[in-house]
C-alpha cells in the first residue's frame, strides 16, 4: 500500500463516508472501507468508525497501512496488498489498530475493487472476531436448546402464524413441524381452546410482558381419544434494538394432574440445578479445585456426603501401570459431621480397589450403581478403620457410586450418600446426580489435560532454558525466565554460547504463542543457535539462518530474536535484531540508552532484513536483553515500560542478581499477561568472569 497522498485527490467526507448495513449491522457490525491503488482510504463506513474509533475525516485520503496496520504486520500487509491488486481475494483473521492504539482481531475479506481512477484497489469487509465468536456460540446454544429441549417450543410471527416448531411440540400436537409453519394455532389444533390462547399471545405483543403457565385443556391429533392439560407460556421475541418480532411459546403437558405438577416442578428444579452446576463447577483449570467444586455443589443440596476419587493411572499416566493399576486417589471429600470418623477420609489418600467389588464393576463397566448399605463397610479392609466401618453401618441410609467418564475414558468415581434421617435417593435424584457427575467429568478431564500439558510444557521449557550460565571471558552474566502465570508457559528463552577467540554470543528470543508447542519451537531455535554459533557466523547471518529455520516449521510460526557477540579484546558488541525490542545499554558513567539500530523483521517472515549495530562498552558497562513481556502490558504503553526499565537500571553497581530482581520487581501485580525473559551482561576487565543464575 502506497504511503504517499495527494491532497487534491482526497474525497470529501459526505461522499466517502458509508452508512450502516441495516439489520445485519444490528446483529454483527460490518466495518467497510475501500482503498485505492495507492493505498489511500477513499471510503469509510460508520460501522468502521464505531469498531475502530476513527472518524471519516481522520482517515479519508490518508494511507491505510500507517493508520490501521500494527507495525509487526506491515510486511504481511504489503504481501496481501500485492495479492489483492493481482486479482486475488484474501480471507483471514488479522489485527487492525484501533484509534486508541490497541489491536482489534477482525475476520476480514479483502476483495479486489477498481478505484475511482480505474486502477486496482481493494474493498475491505471486516467483523470483530470476538463478536463473531459470541454470535456463533449464542446461535449454537439456542439451536441446541430448541432441538434438544423436551419442552414444546415454537416461534410465531406478529401475525401469530408459526415460524418454527420443535419436535417435542409437534409430537404433542400430532402434527409434523412442517404442518405448523405458516398456519395459526386455530388452524393446527382448534380443539385446545386455541382462540383464547391467541388472545393471550396478542396481549403479550401489545404489553411486552410475558404470560406464564396459562393452562388449557383439550384434545389433539396426537391422542384424539383423551383430554390433556397443557401449561402454556408466552414471551415477546425481540430484536437487537428491542423491537417486537413475534412470540416465543413453550408448552408442557401436565395431564397427570397433581403428579404432573410435581414432575414439572422437579424438572424445572433439575434444569436449574444443572445450570447452576455449569456455573459453579469448572471455574478454573485447577484439578483439585474442580474436584472441590463438585463436592461443594453436591453437598448438601443433593447428598449428605460426596467423595471424588481419580484413578492413579489417570493422574500419573507416565508412571508404571503396574504400580498404579486399581488405585484410587481421593481429590476432595465432604461429610456432614467433621467430628465423625469420616474425618479420616482426607484428600490425597489412596486405596486399592477390592477385587470383585462394586467399585471394580462401576469402573470396568463405566456404569453408575447403587450401593447396598452392607457393601460400604465391606469396602473398608483396614482394621485400623473399625470405628469408620461401624459409623457407616449405623448412619448411611442410601448410597450411589457414579463413574467419572470423559471422552470415552473412565477417570475415577464419585460416591454420594444420604443419612438414614433423610429420604433415600429416588429415580429423579439418581438421574440428576448422574448428569451432574457427567458434566463434572468433562471439567475434571479438561483440568487434568491442562495440568498435564502445562507440566509437560514447563518441564520442556526448563530443560531447554539455562539454569546456570557459563563462565566466559570479559563478562559477568545473570538471567531470569518467568512464565506468564502459574497456569501458562510460553516460548521466551535466552542462552549464552562461548565462541572462538574468547568471544561470547548472547541470544534472547520470543516464540509466538504459549504452551508445549511454543516451548518446542523455542527448543529448536535454541539448538539451531548453538549449532550455528560453533561455525562462528556473524550476527546478521545468524538471524538469516534462524529465519529459514522458523519458515521451515510452518507458515504460522513466528519469533523475534536478538543475537549479540562480545569481543573482550576490543570491548565491542556486535548486535543484530529480528523484530525484537531494543537492548538497553548502560555505560560506566550511568548513561542509559536503548539501541536504535536496524530493528529487523520477525523470524519466519522470509524478509531477511537484518542489519548489525556495533557498540563499544568499557569495563563496568551493562548490556540488557529482554523480551516484550517486560515492557508491554494492557496497563501501560511501550514508552512507559521502557522508562520503568531505565529507572530500574540506574543503580548499576549492585550485584547483577539484585539488579535483575529490581528489573523484575516493577512488573504489574497479579497474573502476568505474557512470559518474561531477561539476560544482563556486565563487561569486566577481560580476565575474571562469573556465571550467575
Amino acid at each position: 500500500m502506497d504511503t504517499h497522498q495527494s491532497p487534491s485527490r482526497v474525497p470529501q467526507p459526505p461522499r466517502a463516508a458509508v452508512g450502516y448495513a441495516g439489520v445485519l449491522n444490528d446483529l454483527l457490525p460490518v466495518a467497510l472501507w475501500r482503498e485505492n491503488a495507492r493505498g489511500l482510504i477513499v471510503e469509510w463506513s460508520l460501522a468502521a468508525q464505531d469498531l475502530l474509533g476513527y472518524r471519516p475525516e481522520d482517515v479519508l485520503g490518508r494511507p491505510a497501512v500507517p493508520i490501521l496496520v500494527p507495525s509487526a504486520n506491515r510486511e504481511l500487509a504489503a504481501r496481501l496488498t500485492r495479492k489483492v491488486q493481482s486479482g486475488e481475494t484474501v480471507v483471514g483473521t488479522l489485527p487492525v489498530r484501533h484509534r486508541d492504539g490497541h489491536s482489534v482481531a477482525m475476520e476480514m475479506w479483502i476483495v479486489p475493487a477498481v478505484d475511482p481512477d480505474g486502477h486496482p484497489g481493494a474493498m475491505l469487509i471486516a467483523f470483530e472476531t470476538s463478536q463473531v465468536l459470541k454470535m456463533r456460540d449464542s446461535l449454537a446454544a439456542l439451536e441446541s436448546l430448541f432441538t434438544q429441549s423436551p419442552i414444546g417450543l415454537a416461534t410465531l410471527g406478529l401475525d401469530l402464524r408459526f415460524l418454527r416448531v420443535n419436535n417435542a411440540l409437534a409430537r404433542m400436537n400430532g402434527v409434523p413441524p412442517s404442518g405448523h409453519v405458516g398456519l395459526r394455532l386455530t388452524e393446527v389444533v382448534p380443539g385446545v381452546n386455541a382462540g383464547a390462547l391467541e388472545s393471550l399471545m396478542r396481549q403479550v405483543l401489545e404489553t411486552g410482558h410475558p404470560v406464564i403457565d396459562a393452562r388449557r385443556a383439550g384434545r389433539t391429533p396426537a391422542d384424539p381419544g383423551h383430554d390433556h392439560i397443557w401449561s402454556n407460556s408466552y414471551a415477546p421475541l425481540l430484536d437487537h434494538n428491542g423491537r417486537p418480532l413475534g412470540i416465543i411459546a413453550s408448552v408442557i403437558d401436565i395431564t397427570e394432574s397433581q403428579q404432573a405438577h410435581i414432575e414439572v416442578e422437579r424438572a424445572r428444579q433439575r434444569f436449574a440445578l444443572l445450570a447452576e452446576a455449569g456455573e459453579r463447577i469448572g471455574t478454573t483449570l485447577d484439578l483439585r479445585q474442580t474436584a472441590e467444586e463438585v463436592v461443594a455443589f453436591l453437598v448438601p443440596q443433593l447428598a449428605d456426603s460426596a467423595d471424588v476419587q481419580l484413578l492413579e493411572s489417570v493422574l500419573e499416566p507416565d508412571e508404571s501401570t503396574a504400580a498404579t493399576r486399581g488405585v484410587l486417589r481421593r481429590l476432595a471429600a465432604g461429610f456432614p459431621d467433621p467430628s465423625a470418623p469420616t474425618a479420616m477420609l482426607a484428600p490425597g489418600q489412596t486405596f486399592q480397589i477390592p477385587l470383585d467389588s462394586v467399585y471394580e464393576e462401576v469402573i470396568t463397566e463405566a456404569r453408575a450403581m447403587d450401593l447396598f448399605v452392607g457393601d460400604i463397610p465391606a469396602l473398608i479392609k483396614d482394621p485400623r478403620l473399625e470405628a469408620l466401618r461401624r459409623y457407616l453401618s449405623a448412619r448411611i441410609g442410601s448410597a450411589r457410586l457414579v463413574p467419572l467418564v470423559a471422552r470415552g475414558k473412565v477417570l475415577g468415581t464419585v460416591s454420594v450418600t444420604r443419612l438414614r434421617t433423610r429420604t433415600p435417593f429416588d429415580e429423579q435424584d439418581r438421574v440428576l446426580i448422574d448428569e451432574v457427575v457427567a458434566r463434572a467429568a468433562l471439567n475434571i478431564d479438561n483440568a487434568r489435560l491442562y495440568t498435564t500439558q502445562r507440566q509437560a510444557a514447563l518441564t520442556l521449557q526448563r530443560s531447554l532454558t539455562n539454569n546456570e550460565l557459563p563462565d566466559v571471558t570479559g563478562l559477568d552474566l545473570t538471567g531470569r525466565y518467568l512464565p506468564a502465570s502459574d497456569h501458562d508457559v510460553g516460548g521466551d528463552w535466552f542462552d549464552v554460547v562461548a565462541l572462538p577467540g574468547g568471544r561470547t554470543g548472547l541470544v534472547i528470543g520470543d516464540v509466538m504463542g504459549h504452551g508445549i508447542h511454543a516451548a518446542a519451537v523455542m527448543g529448536q531455535l535454541r539448538t539451531a543457535v548453538r549449532t550455528l554459533a560453533r561455525h562462528d557466523i556473524a550476527p546478521a547471518r545468524m538471524l538469516r539462518s534462524l529465519d529459514a529455520v522458523v519458515a521451515d516449521l510452518g507458515e504460522d510460526e513466528m519469533a523475534t530474536c536478538v543475537y549479540a557477540v562480545h569481543d573482550p579484546a576490543t570491548a565491542v558488541w556486535t548486535i543484530a535484531r529480528a523484530g525484537h525490542p531494543p537492548p538497553a545499554v548502560v555505560t560506566p558513567d550511568g548513561a542509559i540508552t536503548f539501541l536504535d539500530g536496524p530493528p529487523g523483521t520477525p523470524l519466519g517472515t522470509g524478509a531477511h532484513e537484518f542489519g548489525t549495530e556495533e557498540v563499544t562498552l568499557p569495563t563496568g558497562g551493562l548490556l540488557v536483553l529482554y523480551t516484550d513481556g517486560l515492557i508491554e502490558s494492557r496497563e501501560r504503553d511501550l514508552d512507559q515500560g521502557m522508562d520503568r526499565l531505565a529507572r530500574a537500571l540506574r543503580d548499576m553497581d549492585r550485584p547483577l542478581d539484585e539488579l535483575c530482581d529490581e528489573v523484575l520487581a516493577g512488573l504489574p501485580e497479579g497474573p502476568a499477561q505474557d512470559d518474561v525473559a531477561v539476560l544482563i551482561a556486565r563487561t569486566t576487565n577481560g580476565v575474571e568472569a562469573t556465571g550467575a543464575r
